[in-house]
């Protein structure tokens, strides 16, 4: 390693204070700066792998529960992860009161990592799974005659693991630790994977319970004198352990049911931060790459976009309600499905037109592109990619489904449009916000004519008179009142866009949250695909596309913001 040593000597001579990080297999490289970034990468590469084979082992787990009730029950998945939780509050508390006291271990702070927002979400759906554990708490202890300790047990350690992840990740979120490096990545990956594995029950959990409810409402149809749907012989077990007829047990479970989704919601936050803070690591901050003003939230110069978003949440709203009235009844009516697919196609276009409208603007404007390394502008593209393939996933095998069967049918062809309109509205939007996150914040006016740029810098290297610098102040403020005037349009019209699509994104987030489900409700896939698998399509797609309503809420905002 010759070339090591060459680089050894331009070393920075404040070094001492930078904690280097050392890994046994790259001994033999001399240069500091060498072994720091081969040792980087081998962390990294050894704690993923933690991560990977803890989220398999958890998987394997969950996975015999569903198909083997017998040999892995679902007390067994709550001891594996109840001792991992353990495991991670005990990294937690360590990190807490030992690696982040050390002198020099947070030398810098990742500006762009946890946004307020996103420790918002932390702490608004921490409390709802807080509630969650309560409720299922008070729920197994009402029903202790028919429920193990372990339903007791399991969410009482969940709340001890939810209040002290979001201490843990409100407070030190921006961290870039500098000190005992590979034991800070693999504590952060252990808890990742221990989030994944929550989300993973979470959401076979909730499969069960739907299947349960809505097996039991065809079940009361089939003695209604109903045409019955043929559902699995274990729908008779539900009855071994029922609610007795107490008011207190009605509000556990009604409460539980209620707040069951905001624990998916939480899961997959959380494992965004973790991963921010896991790529931040060890990571040496320039001060140049700091930004000495931070863009605040002001809602000045918006009209339209705040009326028509408004009014989008107030008539979501209000179809929200119908439905939920309608849907949960014992036969639902086919027109409230009609308005519930009618809302969706008028308000998904004008989204998409938006967002269009916005893509075209950031191309006109002739901002340059931010090529500088953000582990967090990085994970909100990765996290809207990958999310928004839950909502398209669900649209095309809706697509295959209606067009095989029906398609001229009235509700079946305003499915049918619904989920076409998805995955066009969910395509542009990504194109839009991830356009928005790559621009450069730059002032209006800043860099837009690089003649006068040039100029000013060739001005303020000489020395001129009095009258020379007041003539060259009133040129540059001319310039700068024209061309403010120039682009003080396309930034308006890019803040009306964006602050239009938030609340649309916010009302399309409350109706699936809160139980609005008519792509499983109507039947029509349910009864192409068969029952379980459907239920797999739908549940693995719902919370994902939740998930991407959320998190383009937090991408729309960082554009309206730095527009």
């Amino acid at each position: 390693c010759h070339h090591c040593r060459s680089r050894s000597a331009s070393a920075p001579a404040e070094t001492s204070k930078i904690h280097y990080e050392k890994f046994w297999l790259y001994r033999h490289c001399s240069s500091v700066q060498q072994r720091d970034r081969q040792a980087q990468k081998a962390g990294q590469l050894f704690s993923g792998l933690l991560a990977v084979n803890v989220v398999f082992l958890g998987s394997a787990f969950i996975s015999s529960m569903i198909f083997n009730k017998v040999a892995i029950t679902l007390a067994d998945v709550w001891i594996l992860l109840s001792i991992l939780k353990v495991l991670c509050l005990f990294w937690i508390i360590y990190y807490l009161l030992g690696i982040s006291q050390q002198p020099h271990a947070v030398l810098y702070r990742d500006s762009h990592a946890g946004a307020i927002w996103i420790r918002g979400s932390v702490l608004l759906f921490g409390s709802c799974s807080i509630l969650l554990n309560v409720f299922q708490i008070g729920y197994s202890i009402i029903l202790i005659h028919c429920k193990s300790r372990v339903e007791i047990v399991f969410p009482s350690i969940g709340i001890l693991f939810i209040c002290t992840q979001a201490y843990f990740l409100w407070h030190h979120s921006k961290d870039c630790i500098q000190v005992q490096h590979n034991l800070t990545r693999c504590g952060l990956m252990l808890t990742i994977a221990t989030n994944l594995l929550l989300w993973l029950l979470a959401v076979t959990n909730d499969t069960l319970h739907m299947e349960i409810e809505s097996q039991l409402r065809e079940v009361e149809q089939r003695f209604a004198g109903k045409a019955p749907f043929s559902h699995p012989h274990w729908c008779n077990e539900t009855t071994l352990c029922t609610c007795p007829n107490m008011t207190i047990c009605k509000v556990f479970q009604k409460g539980y049911i209620l707040l069951y989704p905001f624990n998916t919601e939480y899961c997959l936050v959380c494992c965004s931060v973790l991963y921010v803070m896991w790529k931040n690591v060890g990571r040496r901050i320039s001060h140049h790459h700091m930004p000495h003003t931070k863009p605040k939230f002001k809602l000045q110069g918006v009209v339209f976009g705040p009326l028509l978003g408004t009014s989008a949440v107030i008539i979501g709203a209000c179809v929200f309600m119908m439905y939920q009235i309608q849907a949960t009844s014992l036969v639902p009516s086919r027109q409230v499905f009609v308005i519930y697919y009618s809302y969706y196609i008028v308000l998904l276009p004008l989204m998409s037109v938006g967002a269009v409208i916005g893509t075209i603007i950031h191309a006109l404007e002739k901002k340059e592109l931010d090529t500088l390394k953000n582990p967090t502008r990085s994970l909100d593209v990765v996290l809207l990619m990958g999310a928004a393939l839950g909502q398209i996933g669900m649209s095309y095998f809706s697509i295959v489904a209606l067009v095989a069967t029906d398609p001229r049918d009235l509700l079946n062809s305003l499915a049918l449009s619904y989920s076409v309109l998805i995955i066009f509205q969910n395509i542009t939007q990504n194109v839009f916000v991830i356009d928005g996150l790559h621009r450069q914040r730059t002032p209006p006016g800043k860099e837009e004519d690089t003649k006068e740029g040039q100029n000013r810098e060739v001005y303020s290297q000489r020395r001129v008179s009095v009258l020379e610098l007041g003539q060259e102040i009133r040129k540059a403020s001319v310039s700068y009142i024209h061309i403010y005037s120039n682009l003080s349009w396309k930034r308006r019209v890019l803040r009306e866009i964006s602050f239009f699509l938030v609340l649309c994104n916010i009302i399309l987030w409350v109706m699936p949250t809160f139980g609005a489900h008519p792509i499983f409700e109507n039947g029509m896939e349910r009864s192409f695909y068969g029952y379980s698998t459907w239920f797999v399509i739908v549940n693995f797609g719902l919370p994902l596309g939740v998930f991407y309503r959320m998190h383009s809420v937090g991408g729309l905002l960082e554009v309206y913001v730095t527009a």
